[in-house]
């Protein structure tokens, strides 16, 4: 194709290496600062759930929050705009949810008939999102009460905590003494 150029969003890339600093520059201050300026007595900050800690994939696509609501209920919600809820997956395989979704045929036809159009800043690049795992542990969530609700682009997932939750009872180990 003679005349045809490749364009290189230089926004994107620098907007991803400036996150990527300032996200190293927050762990380096995190771990390595010895005292908890916020505790009043300078303690060591030992928290039992830090909300700074990403526990979930760091997947960039798409958008979304984990969070735990006051009754222990784990939240999911994804920001699926232009996505069809027909198109979306949803299923639990052990101690994992797996996420999945598709764009529409019309968003993908969309898409193809936009090829003369130059893009001075793109944030919005509809994709499929293949098999996405989010963990969440059988033993202590009641899988098969999961709410799932699409609205206005956004899919809320509720998983509520078990009433009871299953626990183990181990393998006891005896210990002997040596030589007997």
């Amino acid at each position: 194709m003679k005349g045809t150029r490749n364009y290189t969003d230089l926004g994107t890339i620098f907007d991803q290496i400036f996150e990527a600093a300032q996200d190293l520059t927050d762990e380096f201050n995190r771990s390595f600062s010895p005292f908890n300026a916020n505790h009043p007595y300078g303690r060591p900050h030992t928290p039992f759930f830090d909300d700074s800690v990403d526990y979930y994939p760091n997947y960039s696509y798409p958008p979304m929050n984990v969070y735990m609501t006051g009754d222990r209920s784990m939240v999911f919600e994804f920001a699926l705009a232009g996505f069809d809820e027909k198109n979306i997956g949803l299923s639990f395989q052990g101690d994992y949810m797996v996420f999945s979704a598709q764009i529409g045929d019309e968003a993908r036809l969309d898409a193809l008939s936009d090829e003369n159009v130059r893009y001075f800043k793109r944030r919005l690049k509809l994709k499929d999102i293949e098999r996405q795992k989010y963990y969440v542990p059988l033993d202590k969530y009641a899988q098969e009460k999961v709410k799932a609700v699409y609205r206005n682009g956004i899919l809320k997932v509720a998983v509520p905590p078990k009433d009871e939750i299953g626990l183990h009872e181990g393998v006891k180990i005896e210990i002997i003494k040596e030589g007997d």
